[in-house]
């Protein structure tokens, strides 16, 4: 699931689908929550490479899925050529169809613009229509984060050290930004779910190769690749065991429906 309204990671989505498949895996569980009905409208935001708006489709609903990421557009399209897809950043996304429920499985904590992303979330909702969510929340994959922060400091690379590149609220903050836009909250959790990463070897390191690339901007490649192994090597006490590596997630799930007209 790909960055709205900030820098668009080059992302693989080969890649993405063949090692990091636990991003919309474990989104089948959010799947429950939502529970997608035959002849709903539904828009998935941040679809990837469409498996999740695929599963909604097999129950019945019709489904429209956007990402800002072309590659990832492209790949779902030729999964799933009977599911309407499109490169759209959520920010400034409009649409004459009125959805039914709103689905984001691990993409609104790329969002720097949080505001307009729900903003615009609530507009394109019918009255009594339902957003289920689930990203990163606060404390999400902190000890990987502060261990790439300093190793590039270390390496001279302020800058980058200090890049805001994902937002990861608490749940207090969360929902308190849903509500100041007209949802009301109906469920909420920000829980733990420690995730094992599918590479023994290169775990840790292919993790921030893939989700932190807008830490490495101006950085050679060839470095890139020592700090990420040098990043994974700090965490192999904490982050790897019985020959398996974990990232410490952290997710915020959230289930709004969409009450009143506040944003026209």
């Amino acid at each position: 699931m790909t960055n709205q309204s900030a820098i668009i990671p080059d992302w693989n989505a080969g890649l993405y689908d063949d090692k990091h498949a636990f991003v919309f895996k474990y989104g089948e569980d959010l799947l429950q929550w939502l529970n997608p009905q035959p002849g709903e409208q539904i828009l998935d935001v941040g679809c990837g490479t469409g498996y999740l708006a695929h599963l909604m489709a097999e129950a019945g609903a019709e489904v429209w899925g956007i990402d800002s990421a072309a590659s990832m557009i492209e790949k779902a399209e030729k999964e799933y050529p009977g599911i309407r897809f499109s490169v759209a950043d959520i920010t400034a996304f409009s649409s004459d169809v009125a959805f039914d429920a709103v689905f984001s499985n691990a993409v609104l904590h790329w969002i720097q613009d949080k505001e307009a992303a729900v903003r615009q979330i609530y507009r394109v909702l019918k009255p009594g229509g339902r957003l289920v969510l689930e990203m990163g929340g606060k404390g999400n994959v902190k000890s990987i984060v502060n261990a790439l922060r300093l190793s590039l400091a270390a390496y001279g690379y302020q800058e980058n050290a200090s890049a805001a590149v994902w937002y990861f609220p608490s749940l207090g903050e969360y929902t308190t930004l849903l509500e100041s836009v007209g949802f009301r909250i109906r469920n909420a959790a920000h829980f733990d779910r420690e995730t094992e990463l599918k590479d023994a070897d290169e775990g840790i390191a292919d993790w921030i190769c893939m989700f932190g690339q807008q830490f490495f901007d101006g950085i050679p490649p060839e470095q890139v690749q020592v700090i990420c192994r040098e990043v994974q090597e700090t965490l192999r006490s904490t982050r790897f065991r019985n020959g398996k590596w974990y990232a410490d997630y952290k997710r915020l799930r959230v289930i709004a429906v969409k009450e009143n007209q506040s944003w026209n």
